[in-house]
């Protein structure tokens, strides 16, 4: 069995310490447990800060951030699938998820294809989109790396499927606008839309999905919404954080994914 911690936290802008040991405090609180790998929210470390991207970005190396996180990962002795942050290389800037072993070594990273340009997103003005899937072995299986609104993008995570990932992680900021996150029967269509979507993920591809979401207020219009979650391929939500600053954690079989794809091998098929 797998041990599986998803972390989901409402990040403050400028303020890196305080949203990095949040983190730490989270892993801490489940060290008693068998943690294999850890997921972590989209921009944790700084929150949706496009306004000073240019000051919060990292180099390619990842920067503080980062470090720290190749400390926590040898220190509770776990993997990690470091959110996002914002990744200067060159003249470009992406949105980057950087994948950490139990080592404190950066195993690689994936740079978010699909930004989010619509209803008021403005991520292409920002980042450059990347241009490669990426599967990585860790030591109990391959996982694949999707970041938020790449969820929209069904072949995507076949692609991730075919290439053998057993687990697809999915550091996330799903915001919606404050006059939708303030409604409580509206709300409740966005977590269960977000819910649905992931589950369908899961279930069509034959793969465990962890998705980490942010919480909470976003900006000065916009609020995350949440439902962090952890879902078996059989479409079964094993975890869901809901609307707190909090963790979940579940235990996984990926022998699962091998029957599922053996009984039924659709998602390897076009």
């Amino acid at each position: 069995m797998i041990g599986i911690l998803n972390i989901q936290v409402n990040p403050s802008f400028g303020k890196l310490d305080v949203n990095l040991k949040k983190v730490e405090h989270f892993v801490k609180k489940f060290s008693d447990k068998q943690i294999d790998l850890v997921v972590l929210p989209e921009f944790f470390s700084t929150g949706n800060d496009y306004e000073n991207y240019t000051q919060i970005a990292v180099d390619e190396n990842g920067g503080e951030t980062i470090e720290f996180i190749k400390e926590l990962a040898k220190k509770y002795n776990t993997n990690i699938v470091a959110g996002s942050v914002i990744e200067k290389s060159g003249i470009n800037y992406y949105n980057t998820t950087f994948v950490i072993n139990r080592n404190g070594e950066t195993l690689g990273k994936y740079r978010k294809i699909h930004l989010f340009d619509y209803m008021g997103g403005n991520e292409r003005e920002i980042f450059t989109p990347g241009e490669e899937i990426a599967t990585l072995k860790l030591d109990f299986g391959k996982i694949g790396v999707a970041i938020s609104h790449d969820v929209r993008f069904p072949l995507l995570y076949k692609n991730l499927s075919k290439a053998g990932a057993d687990i697809v992680v999915q550091p996330s900021s799903w915001i919606i606008p404050n006059e939708i996150y303030n409604d409580i029967n509206s709300l409740k269509y966005a977590q269960e839309m977000w819910e649905a979507i992931n589950r369908t993920r899961a279930y069509d591809n034959q793969v465990y999905l962890v998705t980490s979401n942010q919480t909470k207020t976003a900006g000065k219009d916009s609020s995350a919404i949440g439902t962090s979650l952890i879902v078996a391929p059989t479409s079964e939500v094993l975890a869901n954080a809901k609307n707190d600053q909090c963790a979940v954690y579940a235990e996984i079989d990926l022998q699962l994914v091998k029957y599922y794809k053996s009984l039924c091998p659709i998602a390897q098929m076009d």
